[in-house]
């Protein structure tokens, strides 16, 4: 059933501010919201979405008449924002800040503050049992950030795409893990790292999907959700407003059409450019998620990002210590790696993608291979596992317009999906 309030742009177009307006006015009436304490949760600047039209346009419906209206950024576990750099997410100055924006508190999620995190009990190990397919059975414990119950009214603003560990973000996935604690989040990274990104990627019911949609159902605070489908450099190709699962319903079918791209044949050479937003290999790992399905066995696929120089600012000590390894490794070797974070271990099996491992010869066989052409040095990248290439011996252009010969450049990656027309071995077809 379509989401009641929806609009999608024609073919090449993009949905207009007054369209978007219009639309928000219809489905967010200010009377039904007077008096609200109200709080929008959105996306940090690692998304590509017109989040600042979405802010003021909900900023001048309800502000208005709201008791309180506020922002909290959906970090999951990236760095904190700077006020600078939330400036630039919900397109304001500093003097608007100051000014028409003053009232406004805008929150940073602390994923790892204990005091932040409010418990909401666990989701029993029979019903994780059943949600996973049966690859897991145990209570999972579901914290969230403690001061979403200072509002009436939760307002998720965010994107959706196509998503290595969920299926397609946004929806729920805005709270867990966006603005969850770290139980939930380890957990259903992992399940997400043992189902396989390519066996996930662009998939709507996953067990992932079915988790957070339980855990979101936990959270007993009204809630409407603006899920956007966007193009290019934040066109808006559709908005649906609704409750989060079917704000997502609508919008994952959208993004499922405009966002994935079938390839006839497999490439033995991918370059994916990172775009400047992924300034570390925590979230540019996207450029290896997007694209491992049309790697050919063998093949090799290029993360370009001269600007990145960190791993990870957040997880870079755990990710040193553990390296970049296929699921089979971790699972074959499963006491050694059991107490680690399993975000991390999710992390380190989606970025390395498919392989195996014989546990006779300790021989670790990647099915497509990692380089780094990034501001990370030859030492960082063998010490985690991970092949290097200077950055300055590679000119994009060289890669360009050479599909027939087996090579492929994607000059914006992290955010289109591709996949093969036809299923490969790996992928059961």
């Amino acid at each position: 059933m379509p989401t009641p309030f929806h609009l999608t742009a024609p073919a090449g177009s993009a949905l207009s501010a007054d369209q978007v307006r219009n639309l928000v006015a219809r489905a967010l009436p200010a009377a039904d919201l007077r008096g609200q304490r109200v709080l929008l949760i959105i996306p940090d600047g690692t998304r590509t979405a017109p989040v600042g039209l979405m802010f003021k346009t909900l900023h001048a419906q309800l502000a208005p008449v709201a008791r309180k209206f506020d922002v909290m950024i959906a970090l999951g576990t990236h760095p904190a924002m700077s006020a600078e750099a939330i400036n630039t997410r919900v397109e304001i100055t500093a003097a608007e800040r100051a000014t028409i924006y003053r009232d406004v508190e805008f929150i940073n999620h602390e994923w790892d503050n204990p005091a932040a995190l409010r418990d909401l009990g666990m989701i029993p190990a029979d019903e994780i049992k059943a949600l996973s397919g049966g690859l897991f059975a145990m209570d999972v414990p579901v914290h969230i950030n403690r001061r979403l119950y200072e509002y009436d009214h939760l307002i998720i603003v965010g994107p959706v795409f196509p998503h290595e560990v969920v299926g397609f973000s946004g929806g729920n996935k805005y709270l867990f893990p966006g603005v969850g604690g770290p139980g939930i989040l380890n957990f259903f990274h992992w399940l997400g790292a043992v189902v396989t990104n390519p066996m996930i990627i662009g998939n709507k019911w996953t067990p992932v999907r079915k988790v957070v949609d339980r855990a979101g159902g936990m959270v007993k605070i009204r809630k409407s959700c603006l899920a956007m489908v966007v193009q290019g450099h934040g066109d808006l190709a559709g908005l649906f407003i609704g409750t989060p699962e079917d704000a997502w319903d609508g919008a994952s079918d959208l993004s499922r059409d405009l966002h994935i791209i079938y390839k006839d044949r497999p490439f033995h050479t991918v370059l994916s450019c990172a775009p400047e937003m992924y300034d570390e290999l925590w979230v540019a790992g996207k450029c290896m998620y997007k694209l491992e399905p049309i790697v050919a066995d063998g093949g090799e696929l290029i993360i370009y990002a001269p600007h990145m120089k960190e791993i990870s600012v957040t997880h870079g000590a755990h990710i040193r210590r553990i390296g970049y390894h296929c699921r089979d490794y971790i699972l074959k070797q499963w006491d050694k790696f059991k107490d680690e974070p399993w975000g991390i271990l999710a992390h380190s099996a989606h970025v390395h993608g498919l392989g195996t491992y014989d546990e006779k010869t300790g021989i670790e066989t990647p099915r497509v291979r990692v380089t780094l052409a990034t501001g990370l040095t030859e030492a960082e990248c063998r010490a985690v596992n991970l092949g290097y290439r200077d950055w300055r011996t590679i000119r994009k252009e060289d890669y360009a317009n050479r599909e027939h010969e087996g090579v492929f450049l994607e000059p914006k990656a992290g955010e289109r999906l591709y996949h093969l027309k036809h299923k490969p071995v790996w992928a059961g077809g």
